[in-house]
């Protein structure tokens, strides 16, 4: 600490060292400190470790106590302060405050999602008076590339894979101004300097350049704009987009893909053409203008309609709005939206490469508009909703990950945990210090090159973070791939390897997402999904578990019924629908009083004797407690789904978009369809929902003809009561709750209306309510909770040995 006197008063000088750590790199974080301290009068330095960000200033009391306040405070949008810390130096610092070039060591900083284009960029785009005027990779500090192009830490250009663009003077100029907005901005570019479009034909009989005074990007719009099919390389993926307005080219494309039924993703030009489409809350545009930038699930009931081909069967439009500066000049010239879906045959991974592009989408587009800025990481589109007045995310990838999530209090002795995750909606997360940092979404591990993909990120992350795991977690389920891959290396290296029920690990990354302390209390978790192995070794999907991090108590479930067929049922909605008839009624039964149903007539042509037999002989008949599988079973039942599903959720998707909102609002109680409570005698046996009474009232509104969304709504309405009748019977009695804290979890809860319906009548039963939001609630949220499921087991075990071994 020194003194100086100025005039009559003597200011005191201090100097701290200050150390931020979070997401404070590549978002324009130094440049904002090297501001804020010029503002101030101050001297020293900024930097970037791997750490995060180091600062070392010095000047008067008041000053460096605005500071330390104001870095945090005035933080860049894209930035997220987790800790400050400070500590005193002894020395004064002199000369101007600067910023400095990047240290290594331990990376202990995190890396930014991508971002999408800003309002700043966008001005610069269409402005003729700007020398980024219609360049398509236009970015500075507050938007643009991240993970998609980063390979190593500290994130600097060098290891980006913009380093083989060296700078031209002028961007050199902008990105050494700590004043400038590109300061640092690692994927800083223009026309002189950075990367290139190129439209490429895929068809020998178009000729490769005609002579045009257009651009390449305004070659591609006119191509859209005549019905043409245009490969689009984005920030973490190709895309395929074509005009949205024209059903054959739609249909073409679906055909391209063999992907008959999933929704296509949409891109619009501003939200005034999503209005013409669909209704825009508030809260739903500033998610769409986000820098997070995701598909929105939006109510599909503006002035026009797309094509049912866009998203058949549904009440919604899945939009966004353009994230990077190529497709914002894309969608310049179009006042109507495109399809903009991933670039692959369906259920494989987006395609990054571009002469793998070239090769595997030549069937599917006409052309390609990419570029040579390569992608280090493959990333697709988040995908979120806004349900309960809260953004809720359905894929967490592109704008969210790899941001890290601060687990809550108690965790921070846990140690270096990698969880792999499950098969379907995969991701895996990685936990140290307190922090996990959850993968973006990987898709379904069966297929080979998702696999194939999800390991070659899996590596990529470790490298990046400096990750080097004491213990590896898995589901219980020993056929997953991502177990398989655990167990193995696990083996190779002698790590410590834990299991964690998938039920348990969903209510766990519940309570962690919402901040529920180690220590706290257990809650009633609610898990409705489609499978997972329980405890037991049977399949589970409808449970009511009494949990904390460490255990799982389960104490009511969801009547269990056979998959006739196995992994087929999952498959072919019928096969539900037949297990569930016959297990509630019997087959006779069903034929006396039901037999002049069409539902009735499809069933009887079905191979019922041999499913007879494969039930009776307990043949690729397995008993679950499938929550999703009563959805497939009710969907075939009303016939919107009754022989197959063309993509796993699809027959339940159906069936929420069928709901009669009306229905839903305003028939009375009486009407929602009946489930009963079994209690089954004996002390080791669970309660359970038992639907026959349900099974009854829905096939008697079926034979009077009663509306299919009016069907819909009662059974959600049913359904969320006999959720809600479950919680109250195993909480016990008000006095003496066994708990007051309900969550819900699991992909059936991404069903907006059993969620809202189940949601509020626990609230008005006294309950506190705790769901999803920045994780999704389906298997993509699973390895969250596997990594606090560990973290908890493993930190009380140390506790333990350390007081055995004390005494």
């Amino acid at each position: 600490m020194a003194c100086l006197s100025s005039g009559w008063a003597i200011m005191t000088v201090e100097t701290l060292e200050i150390r931020v750590r979070g997401r404070v790199q590549g978002v324009g974080f130094r440049p904002n400190v090297f501001r804020i301290a010029r503002e101030l009068g101050l001297s020293g330095e900024v930097l970037n470790d791997n750490e995060g960000v180091l600062i070392r200033a010095s000047g008067t009391t008041s000053a460096m106590v605005s500071f330390v306040e104001r870095i945090s405070a005035e933080a860049p949008v894209l930035a997220r302060v987790e800790t400050v810390h400070t500590r005193p130096l002894v020395a004064a610092l002199e000369g101007e405050f600067r910023v400095v070039d990047s240290e290594g060591g331990a990376v202990r900083t995190e890396v930014a999602p991508d971002a999408a284009l800003c309002a700043a960029c966008v001005r610069e785009i269409f402005s003729p008076v700007e020398r980024r005027f219609r360049y398509p990779f236009t970015t500075c500090t507050h938007c643009g590339p991240r993970l998609s192009i980063v390979r190593a830490i500290p994130y600097d250009r060098a290891a980006t894979t913009m380093a083989s663009f060296p700078l031209c003077p002028a961007c050199q100029v902008e990105y050494r101004d700590p004043s400038n907005r590109r300061f640092h901005a690692e994927a800083t570019a223009c026309h002189a300097c950075g990367p290139k479009a190129t439209l490429r034909r895929f068809e020998s009989s178009i000729e490769a350049k005609e002579a045009s005074t257009l651009d390449e990007v305004e070659r591609a719009v006119g191509l859209l704009q005549e019905g043409e099919i245009v490969a689009i390389k984005g920030l973490g993926g190709y895309h395929l987009a074509c005009d949205a307005t024209r059903p054959e080219t739609v249909l073409r494309l679906r055909e391209g893909k063999r992907r008959d039924a999933k929704p296509f993703a949409l891109m619009a030009r501003d939200v005034a053409v999503i209005r013409r489409y669909c209704t825009v809350s508030e809260e739903e545009e500033r998610l769409l203008a986000s820098p997070s930038g995701p598909i929105v699930l939006l109510s599909a009931d503006g002035s026009e309609a797309l094509p049912d081909a866009i998203a058949p069967g549904h009440g919604t439009l899945g939009f966004m709005l353009p994230t990077t500066p190529l497709h914002a000049l894309v969608l310049q010239g179009m006042d109507r939206p495109l399809v903009m879906t991933s670039g692959n045959l369906s259920d494989a991974p987006p395609i990054v490469d571009d002469r793998e592009a070239s090769e595997r989408l030549a069937t599917i587009a006409d052309c390609m508009l990419l570029h040579d800025r390569p992608i280090a990481n493959r990333v697709d589109d988040s995908v979120a909703h806004i349900v309960g007045g809260r953004v809720r995310l359905l894929r967490r990838a592109r704008g969210y990950a790899p941001g890290a999530l601060r687990l809550p209090s108690g965790f921070e002795a846990a140690p270096l945990l990698l969880a792999h995750g499950a098969e379907l909606k995969a991701t895996f997360c990685l936990l140290a210090e307190g922090q996990a940092v959850l993968s973006q979404h990987q898709g379904d591990l069966a297929d080979a090159a998702t696999f194939d993909e999800y390991r070659k990120t899996l590596a990529l992350y470790e490298t990046l973070f400096e990750h080097r795991p004491r213990a590896l977690v898995i589901d219980r389920h020993p056929d997953y791939a991502s177990s398989r891959l655990a167990r193995e290396r696990a083996r190779l290296e002698g790590l410590t390897l834990l299991e964690v029920q998938h039920h348990h690990a969903h209510a766990a990354a519940c309570l962690a997402e919402n901040g529920w302390p180690l220590a706290a209390p257990p809650v009633l978790a609610i898990v409705l999904d489609g499978l997972g192995l329980g405890e037991d070794d049977a399949l589970w999907g409808g449970e009511f578990l009494l949990a904390d991090y460490r255990h799982a108590e389960r104490l009511g479930t969801l009547k269990p019924v056979a998959l006739l067929g196995g992994d087929q049922a999952s498959r072919e909605p019928w096969r539900n629908l037949y297990a569930h008839l016959t297990a509630e009624m019997g087959w006779g039964a069903f034929a006396v009083d039901f037999h002049e149903l069409e539902v009735h007539r499809l069933l009887a042509r079905k191979p019922r004797a041999l499913l007879d037999r494969m039930h009776g002989a307990g043949i690729h008949a397995p008993k679950a407690s499938s929550c999703g599988r009563l959805f497939d079973a009710v969907a075939a039942a009303t016939g919107v789904a009754f022989e197959r599903q063309a993509y796993e959720g699809q027959a339940g998707a159906l069936l929420e978009a069928a709901v009669d909102l009306e229905a839903l609002r305003s028939e009375g109680e009486e009407l929602a369809y009946p489930f009963s409570i079994a209690a089954p005698d004996g002390n080791a046996a669970l309660p359970y929902l038992e639907p026959l009474r349900m099974w009854r009232a829905l096939l008697g509104d079926l034979a009077l003809g009663t509306p299919t969304g009016v069907i819909a709504a009662r059974f959600h309405r049913g359904l969320a009561r006999a959720v809600v009748a479950m919680a109250t019977r195993v909480a016990g009695k008000d006095r003496e709750r066994r708990f007051g804290t309900v969550a819900l979890s699991g992909g059936c809860f991404q069903n907006r209306v059993l969620f809202e319906e189940t949601s509020r009548r626990l609230d008005v039963a006294g309950f506190q309510v705790l769901s999803h939001g920045e994780v999704p609630s389906n298997d993509g949220g699973l390895a969250l909770g596997q990594a606090a499921v560990a973290a908890a087991r493993l930190i009380a075990a140390k506790r333990t040995a350390h007081a055995e071994g004390g005494t």
